[in-house]
């Protein structure tokens, strides 16, 4: 579970990242990785979102912010 809350993390920084130089610069690095292939694009974008609801069901399983208090 660690080591999947750690993928997650970090594809979804990458994905950040990506959509910074698309929004500076206009070059989508995602589409570029994808060869323009439509349906991989789409399906990265997917595993994106799956990605952003397992942090969200970490977040509000484990509560890692208990103890900052």
């Amino acid at each position: 579970m660690k080591y999947t809350t750690w993928i997650c993390c970090g594809f979804l920084i990458a994905m950040g990242l990506f959509a910074c130089v698309y929004a500076l610069s206009g070059f989508d690095v995602l589409l570029f990785l994808c060869a323009g292939n439509f349906y991989a694009y789409r399906a990265v974008l997917s595993l994106s979102g799956v990605g952003a609801l397992w942090l969200l069901f970490w977040l509000v399983a484990f509560r890692p912010t208990r103890f900052l208090s």
